[in-house]
């Protein structure tokens, strides 16, 4: 099959390439019956245009790069239905980078940062959940002006480029009180690993939460798993070892993965839950409606962070004159220094479900 060049086109059409170009990129200014005819050549053509091959020539790239950690991360296609939902009705398009599909060593990291940048190609990058490694580089990506930049994360503190999360204290400080209101007091936390920032904010919404109602912090009773299934069982197992007099009568987990790794322990030690033990989680994925007891959590706005995120990251991009321009070089640094200084922290919601113990009753 024959290869049409948009030169091609221009020449069957009888009419200038700046003409067909501005046909396919619906460009007013171009006579009725002159567009109905270049439109025609290229469908009798069956005429592509190399989307990738123009954004180089214009230098306006409608490409925005997407760097994802996992498609195994159980919350990301929710973050990506929110960043798609954000730009349906613009006319950019998306190009996917996995993490875990490259080697985690320099020449893998410099081959990532390479591909992202190749010139012109991408408009600028959401990054999601990088991790430390890659924060880095992506971090620099921004400040030194290569590329717009906006991380949705909370592993790291914020940093100086734009940010998106939720308000991981404020969520953990309300899951807590809610297992306060229904009369607990020994209320232990399996917490995420230390070395993330949402760790260490929802051991400190969990600690406010604990000693405004006057209720002491037990070492005990405060175990550090891995945000996985197998970690909060492991973690569970040492809670329900203790005597009955130290065991808590409540749990707040800081994440619903090691929640459904509590519910499992507590199977396996003959623990009912929330008859002997009650458990509040921290994301609201879509199977803590389904495990039994189904789970009570904090959920995390994952489809409005993807959606913020990518509005976010499209402001930045508008606010230079020119998308190809580099971010420290635009026109307004007043306007730019403040896209540059957000940090959005979305709220969490707590959705009440059978692991918590509450009945209608209660209310």
């Amino acid at each position: 099959m024959a290869k049409y060049t948009i030169g091609d086109i221009a020449l069957k059409a009888g009419v200038s390439i700046a003409t067909v170009s501005r046909v396919l990129n619906n460009k007013r200014y171009v006579n009725p019956d002159t567009r109905e005819r270049v439109l025609r050549v290229v469908e009798e053509a069956g005429f592509v245009p190399n989307v990738i091959a123009s954004g180089l020539a214009s230098g306006r790239s409608r490409f925005l790069g997407i760097l994802v950690p996992s498609f195994a991360w159980s919350f990301i296609p929710d973050i990506m239905y929110g960043v798609s939902a954000a730009i349906a009705s613009t006319q950019h398009e998306l190009l996917l980078y996995t993490i875990d599909q490259i080697k985690h060593d320099h020449s893998g990291r410099e081959d990532l940062i390479g591909r992202i940048l190749f010139p012109k190609i991408t408009a600028g990058l959401l990054a999601i959940f990088p991790g430390q490694w890659a924060a880095e580089h992506i971090i620099h990506l921004h400040t030194d002006g290569q590329l717009p930049v906006v991380m949705i994360d909370d592993q790291a503190e914020p940093s100086a480029i734009p940010w998106v999360s939720s308000d991981n204290r404020s969520g953990a400080y309300t899951a807590v009180r809610h297992l306060i209101a229904l009369g607990h007091q020994r209320i232990a936390h399996i917490e995420g690993p230390m070395s993330y920032f949402c760790s260490r904010e929802r051991y400190e919404g969990y600690r406010q939460a604990m000693t405004e109602a006057g209720l002491s912090v037990d070492p005990e009773l405060v175990l550090e798993a891995d945000f996985g299934l197998d970690g909060g069982k492991s973690a569970a197992h040492k809670l329900f070892a203790l005597s009955p007099e130290q065991r808590p009568t409540a749990i707040f987990s800081a994440s619903d993965g090691m929640a459904y790794g509590v519910i499992a322990a507590a199977e396996q030690c003959g623990l009912r839950i929330p008859g002997d033990v009650a458990l509040v989680g921290f994301d609201d994925f879509s199977a803590s409606s389904l495990v039994r007891p189904a789970l009570t959590t904090m959920k995390q706005p994952f489809h409005e962070m993807g959606r913020k995120g990518i509005e976010l990251l499209l402001s930045l991009i508008e606010s230079s004159q020119d998308p190809a321009v580099p971010v420290a070089h635009t026109p307004d640094p007043e306007k730019q220094e403040i896209i540059a200084s957000t940090h959005i922290q979305l709220e969490t919601k707590l959705i009440v479900r059978a692991s918590c113990g509450f009945t209608p009753s209660q209310q």
